[in-house]
């Protein structure tokens, strides 16, 4: 397996080469470490149960879970109050890192939207001859232009702060895989499992 730091420098010498999707709102994005560690969650700021999961861009098991459980699990513990989840990157690829980094540009709403229509039509664009300019399609439905993306990935300390959080992941939390979800700092699980699955691991937290 390569080092984060490998992986990183391999990202940073990469060369990179009007309509509105329904869902995602044109806003104003940033650019910075920063809005790159901003917390993303969903549901009770103060819910008793926090769920985090750690998960890539362009991870099947990541897209199987997001496409088939997470919405159950919004409707059933999120929109309820009930949990508060949070998403974290840990991008296994330059692609996923590239993906990572143009949602994270956004503010909270249009992030999650952005997340799940990347996620949603994975297929489409990992599988691409010219993933990155399906990213760059994706891009303009919340009115970043092909040379705004470019600039993004350019900006190395943004990019560097996204590998960050990915190796406080596996120093803090032993994450090894995706999706691995932390229950409160202490317990973890990984898998894209059904929801029932997903209910059962927390029991243990009175839910």
């Amino acid at each position: 397996m390569r080092s984060d730091r490998r992986f990183f420098m391999q990202i940073a010498g990469s060369a990179l080469i009007g309509t509105a999707l329904p869902g995602i709102a044109q806003a104003k994005f940033e650019i910075s470490p920063a809005r790159a560690r901003e917390v993303r969650f969903l549901g009770n700021e103060n819910a008793a149960v926090t769920v985090a999961e750690y998960f890539s861009m362009t991870c099947g098991h990541c897209g199987n879970f997001h496409r088939n459980t997470f919405p159950e699990v919004k409707e059933k513990l999120i929109t309820t109050g009930i949990i508060r989840f949070e998403l974290h990157p840990f991008p296994l690829d330059q692609l996923a890192l590239q993906a990572h980094a143009l949602c994270r540009v956004l503010p909270n709403t249009s992030y999650f939207k952005m997340v799940d229509v990347l996620l949603d039509q994975q297929e489409n664009w990992i599988r691409s001859s010219d993933p990155v300019a399906k990213l760059k399609q994706y891009a303009k439905f919340a009115g970043i232009s092909s040379q705004d993306y470019d600039t993004i990935m350019s900006d190395r300390a943004y990019l560097e702060a996204i590998v960050e959080m990915r190796q406080n992941a596996t120093r803090d939390h032993k994450v090894q895989s995706t999706p691995t979800f932390v229950i409160n700092g202490e317990k973890s699980f990984s898998g894209a499992m059904s929801f029932d699955e997903f209910l059962a691991e927390l029991n243990a937290f009175g839910i």
